[in-house]
């Protein structure tokens, strides 16, 4: 139980102030002024490091950033009350922590900011505590604030990003010109998507890495007997406060930005620094807010307007990702939530096969993006979507699973933005609300977008024998398999029309290659 030296040292408390994990934000109208009564609580709880067998990276994030953000606040003279799991390992959850510190305070008031997690909300939502007023409040980060979410998206409807993205273009004067599009375009998407060459390997900038050391943090994981995944790095490497954060940030406006647009679905095995190419790798700071949105939009077009080497097409790359899919993909969230966390239009039923734990396969890659995401906890989206997401789906693994290990293995995965982004745009679980269509693809889009094929044990032209690549055949047994559901989808109708004229002996060797590679998920 909490040390009572902890809380006895604060005197005249009447009101404590809850800060989650994820809410790091020190531009929050909370910490405006100092209040002698007031106590921040910041807990490290092990049920919020063990719901989900998270990245050992992640929990070593998580709890840095947290002991990080409670110093600052401590530096700024307001009382904070920074519990690890030292602490709390006989307390279950954040609700009953708040009740245990009323126990011991004579509190008035609880202030909660709002959860980014439906449980989390729901929860504090609840709580009753006699003779305790109980307040929500805006966490103040996010461009679109909650109650505003459902003007913009409705429940158990399909909506697409680019009309989300627009409308908050025009509200906020974001890449605007007198009521146009900055450059005569909406969206330059048909202009980030070229492949590395040879020569652009050697362009590719050494990623900014940070020193923050572990052991303390780490001993508490192993002597609670918390359950991870992912291989450890001492010193760890991500940023862990706000100055780290900026200092990130900066970076890839000059580093990144200048090639981010061109490369930003790109992938490669041929460099030091294929995990990080031209990304920003700010996601993790963004989603604890310790870097806001807007502050991020903001930085990145300042750097655009005052560098010559940035053109329109790399920015609205940037900010599109940014104002347009993450607030997106959480009103998605918020608008169908909690039924969205069961949906599976597909009836995917297999299990996850072992290599995306441990990134022993055969397809090289798999085994690039899986070993990439259990060294760093990272991987850029286009690893998330399409390789591990579309053999995740052409493989028909049960969503739960593909949530469970989605949420897991990345450092940034908080439910909010994980959720969307696998069960509806990876997965097509949703059936249609996120995405206009499933993303799959053959072998032909990963040898597009990459040079893995080159070195893979698999034949990237083959469709039919036993050296063929997987996602070929994976790929035309999907399609065959759901016609019904996609075939007079407009923007898929050419793969069947594709389908359709091949030789029909071909066809069924493709099918049959399909179905056993199926049937051998666990040796491929």
């Amino acid at each position: 139980m909490v040390d009572l030296n902890k809380l006895n040292q604060f005197t005249n408390i009447n009101k404590i102030r809850l800060i989650l994990g994820d809410q790091l934000n020190s531009n929050h109208s909370w910490y405006e002024s100092c209040d002698a009564n007031t106590l921040y609580v910041i807990a490290e709880l092990k049920e919020e490091a063990s719901y989900t067998r998270h990245h050992r990276q992640k929990l070593h994030s998580f709890f840095l950033a947290m002991a990080a953000f409670a110093n600052s606040l401590e530096r700024s003279g307001h009382q904070v009350l920074h519990l690890t799991l030292d602490d709390t390992s006989d307390i279950n959850n954040a609700v009953d922590l708040l009740r245990y510190l009323a126990q011991h305070f004579p509190l008035q008031k609880i202030d909660f900011q709002q959860p980014d997690e439906y449980r989390l909300l729901v929860a504090l939502r609840e709580l009753k505590i006699d003779q305790v007023l109980i307040e929500e409040y805006s966490s103040e980060h996010f461009i679109v604030p909650l109650e505003e979410l459902a003007k913009h998206i409705k429940p158990n409807k399909n909506h697409r990003m680019e009309q989300f993205y627009r409308r908050l273009r025009k509200q906020h004067d974001i890449l605007m010109q007198d009521g146009t599009p900055l450059g005569g375009q909406w969206n330059y998407d048909a202009s980030n998507r070229r492949k590395l060459k040879p020569a652009d390997l050697t362009s590719i900038p050494q990623p900014l890495l940070f020193s923050n050391s572990v052991e303390e943090v780490d001993s508490r994981i192993n002597k609670y007997n918390i359950e991870t995944i992912g291989r450890s790095e001492s010193p760890l490497t991500m940023p862990v406060d706000r100055s780290q954060s900026l200092d990130l940030l900066e970076y890839f406006c000059t580093e990144g930005l200048p090639r981010f647009g061109d490369f930003q679905d790109a992938m490669t095995d041929q460099s030091a620094f294929a995990w990080s190419l031209y990304h920003s790798r700010i996601s993790f700071s963004l989603n604890t807010k310790m870097l806001g949105p807007m502050e991020v939009i903001q930085t990145a077009i300042n750097a655009y307007s005052t560098q010559d080497n940035i053109d329109i097409s790399q920015v609205e790359g940037f900010v599109r990702q940014i104002l347009g899919w993450r607030e997106f993909v959480r009103g998605i969230y918020w608008a169908n939530m909690p039924s969205y966390a069961h949906l599976n239009h597909l009836s995917a039923t297999r299990n996850l096969p072992d290599f995306y734990w441990t990134g022993e396969t055969k397809m090289n890659c798999i085994s690039q993006t899986v070993n990439q995401s259990l060294d760093h906890a990272y991987a850029h989206h286009i690893q998330r979507l399409m390789i591990t997401g579309t053999f995740a789906l052409l493989a028909g693994i049960d969503p739960d699973q593909v949530d469970s290990w989605y949420l897991g293995i990345y450092a940034d995965a908080i439910e909010w933005v994980q959720l969307p982004n696998t069960r509806g745009m990876s997965q097509f679980a949703d059936g249609g609300m996120i995405a206009s269509k499933p993303y799959i693809a053959s072998g032909n889009y990963v040898n597009q977008m990459s040079d893995y094929c080159r070195s893979c044990h698999y034949d990237i032209k083959d469709k039919v024998t036993s050296q063929s690549c997987p996602f070929n055949s994976m790929y035309w047994r999907f399609l065959n398999t759901h016609r019904e559901k996609f075939s007079r989808n407009p923007r898929i109708g050419m793969a069947y029309r594709n389908w359709d004229g091949f030789d029909p002996e071909i066809q069924q060797k493709v099918l049959e290659r399909g179905e056993i590679y199926l049937s051998e998920l666990e040796s491929l």
